[in-house]
């Protein structure tokens, strides 16, 4: 008689998802669900109003040239200083990953209960994200202390960026630490904000190797940025009743009998 997915699901996940090689790992159930989550939920702070606005001022300030300078300066140097902008910021968010991953291990025995209260928060900083929650503050801390200007202080930035904007895109960053606990796994969860942060970071890195034509679409996102937020918002509301219901444990389930038979040559 094969488990049902409670059971399956109320395993220690060690034992559940401890895999022979690394395409099991990787088409996982759990991970085929939540990664394209991440990678949106990424892609939607960069275009958030308090994170688009300020590409330009990042990038001269990452690479020490004037704004006006942006376009014409070599590719080369916006290229470094996008990546060591974006591996400074991916370092903070790569650690709390694993952290609420880590944590997701060691609380097994109460983490039905535990997700059910993190998909509730979730659905919170969701409606919150879509504006729909005035009273909720979405504020950043920002450290004034500024690091050297230029490639050398592209990656502090990059620390501090990751550090005092995170109440401003907190709502997706809040539900990607969500779907990491779940992972209950340390690697699972720092995978899970690595993927977060190419979502964030890829468009930076873009937006520095063609500078001209990324203001023109940023422009263009600009004047569609209610429906950012409301696709953002819905997106995070939908995560989190999925998680609060115990569908998303269902899905998961169901992902790892479909995977479970998948292999790929290495």
């Amino acid at each position: 008689m094969s488990p049902t997915p409670s059971q399956l699901l109320a395993a220690p996940q060690a034992q559940l998802l401890a895999a022979p090689d690394v395409t099991s790992t990787v088409v996982s159930g759990a991970l085929l669900l939540a990664v394209p989550i991440a990678l949106f939920a990424g892609l939607v702070s960069f275009f958030s109003p308090c994170v688009l606005p300020l590409v330009p001022g990042y990038l001269s300030y990452v690479t020490g040239i004037g704004g006006s300078d942006l376009a014409e300066a070599r590719r080369g140097r916006m290229l470094g200083g996008a990546l060591l902008f974006v591996l400074g910021f991916t370092a903070v968010f790569v650690s709390t990953g694993a952290l609420f991953g880590y944590f997701g291990a060691t609380l097994t025995e109460y983490q039905e209960p535990i997700t059910r209260v993190l998909g509730a928060l979730v659905i919170v900083l969701g409606l919150s994200f879509m504006g729909a929650l005035p009273w909720l503050p979405q504020r950043e801390f920002r450290i004034h202390r500024k690091p050297t200007v230029g490639l050398v202080g592209a990656p502090v930035l990059g620390v501090l960026f990751g550090l005092g904007w995170t109440p401003c895109f907190g709502p997706t960053l809040g539900a990607v630490n969500s779907l990491a606990y779940n992972e209950a796994s340390a690697g699972r969860g720092a995978l899970l904000m690595l993927v977060f942060c190419l979502g964030l970071g890829l468009p930076f890195i873009a937006a520095a190797l063609a500078f001209r034509k990324a203001l023109g679409a940023f422009d263009r996102v600009k004047r569609h940025y209610v429906w950012v937020m409301r696709v953002g918002g819905g997106m995070l509301v939908a995560v989190g009743v999925l998680l609060v219901t115990g569908i998303w444990n269902e899905i998961v389930y169901e992902l790892q009998v479909w995977s479970s038979g998948f292999t790929v040559g290495i």
